[in-house]
């Protein structure tokens, strides 16, 4: 390790737990880079899944929730953060 990699290291480490989660999640992030093969499977599994979901809308097996509800759901779990 370098001295400036050591002295970041020592920095980081005196960082309160939750920020040193965070930096090490960032930096685990960094190494795990996709691939154009990763991000072409994911796309195609989102489409097969949206498709999936239509369907079920279409043959009114799933009425699916209102929009409002959802927003209060996702604002709820936003605030608890």
């Amino acid at each position: 390790m370098t001295s400036r990699t050591q002295e970041l290291l020592r920095e980081a480490l005196a960082l309160p737990a939750e920020e040193r989660a965070d930096v090490a999640a960032e930096l685990l992030a960094s190494l795990e880079e996709p691939t154009l093969a990763d991000e072409t499977a994911a796309e195609g599994a989102w489409a097969q899944e949206i498709e999936r979901r239509a369907r079920r809308v279409i043959a009114g097996e799933s009425a699916g929730d209102p929009w409002e509800d959802v927003r209060k759901r996702i604002a709820h779990g936003l605030a608890r953060r």
